[in-house]
């Protein structure tokens, strides 16, 4: 899987089953201010990557991903 289809994969997962809305994803976009993500939607993040990219999100490494880029670029360094 490519960076454009990984990045397309995430953003489709975003706007169905979080319901964010298309226009506040963006490379920049904060995963909690822009898009509006907490901690329950959260706990939904780490069963849909899980069943998407085939690996457990481990809290302590999300430390600093707090935007849709640094959230591509962790998932890309665990399926890479």
């Amino acid at each position: 899987m490519n960076r454009t289809e990984l990045e397309e994969k995430v953003k489709n997962f975003l706007i169905e089953d979080l319901e964010i809305d298309e226009d506040k994803i963006f490379p920049e976009a904060k995963l909690k201010d822009d898009m509006g993500i907490d901690s329950l939607d959260f706990v939904d993040i780490v069963v849909i990557v899980e069943r998407n990219f085939g690996f457990k999100i481990k809290p302590e490494e999300m430390a600093g991903v707090d935007t849709y880029t640094k959230f591509c670029d962790y998932i890309e360094s665990k399926i890479g």
